[in-house]
């Protein structure tokens, strides 16, 4: 769900995935800055760098859904053996792999929250955000497919993989928030930060996904991620509370972006920021 720009070792993956010096490319890392209106010629919607992208996303959301969920159907099929720690661990090295496998390509998203709130910020092109959407909801999909398929029709029913709040909507929401702004001041450091430790970002978010899941798993499943929660619902025709998984993650996500950009360090004085119209804008692309 995170990793850096070129990779493991380069700066703000999450954002976009680029090919660095050899393709135009839209300027969202730290000190390219800029708004959702200077995506370069490079990110063409039908362009093969593009495409790669939207496929990188599918591949990265099913892969995920596949493991996270599959670690909880065989958990529920075979009374306990993966355990809820282990279920924890599955999701958060899940995440760690993927971010390390095609971070560099399309950014590793695997949730629309993260999408929204990069372009909420300026650091990904609006115009993308349906697409990688659609492609997020399309992985999860899949991927909740093929687990019904190999452990039976009973899944859906008996050994449902999605996510339900065990107490109030409220409660639910309000959890889902926490656990999402978390998250995503987690990314907004490692990805769009370039005095961060790229090469840790994986570990760092995959922690993060790990201890969110420990904490809030019982209460919410820990969804985070819009995708995450819709796939199962599709597949198993079990809506009950999806909007939780759609306000709390895209509402939390879209305010820990902005939590961190009003902490990101700069060295200039107050008085030169507030001359900007934009303190946040200010602080964003000076930071």
């Amino acid at each position: 769900m995170a990793g850096r720009e070129d990779g493991g070792g380069g700066a703000g993956a999450m954002e976009e995935g680029r090919d660095a010096g050899r393709q135009p490319r839209y300027e969202s890392s730290e000190d390219g800055g800029g708004g959702s209106d200077r995506c370069s010629g490079g990110n063409d919607m039908m362009s093969v760098q593009f495409m790669q992208k939207i496929i990188a996303e599918i591949l990265g959301t099913y892969f995920m859904i596949f493991a996270g969920c599959g670690s909880v159907v065989v958990n529920l099929s075979t009374a306990g053996t993966v355990t809820f720690p282990g279920i924890c661990a599955v999701w958060g090295l899940v995440v760690m792999v993927l971010v390390y496998s095609v971070g560099h390509i399309s950014g590793a998203h695997f949730n629309p929250a993260v999408t929204v709130a990069f372009a909420t910020c300026g650091r990904f092109p609006w115009k993308q955000v349906p697409s990688y959407a659609v492609a997020q909801v399309l992985g999860s999909t899949l991927a909740s497919l093929t687990l019904r398929v190999v452990f039976g029709g009973a899944t859906a029913r008996e050994h449902f993989f999605g996510t339900a709040p065990s107490g109030s909507d409220a409660q639910a929401v309000a959890l889902e928030f926490l656990i999402s702004f978390y998250l995503m001041f987690v990314v907004s450091g490692v990805a769009t930060d370039n005095r961060a430790i790229g090469e840790l970002a994986g570990l760092a978010v995959g922690a993060t996904v790990l201890l969110n899941v420990l904490f809030a798993g019982p209460i919410t499943g820990a969804s985070m991620n819009p995708a995450r929660t819709l796939g199962p619902a599709i597949v198993a025709g079990r809506y009950r509370s999806i909007w939780v998984y759609v306000v709390g993650p895209v509402c939390g996500t879209v305010a820990g972006a902005w939590a961190y950009n009003l902490v990101r360090f700069t060295d200039k004085p107050l008085r030169e920021i507030t001359k900007s119209g934009s303190f946040l804008r200010s602080a964003r692309i000076n930071g």
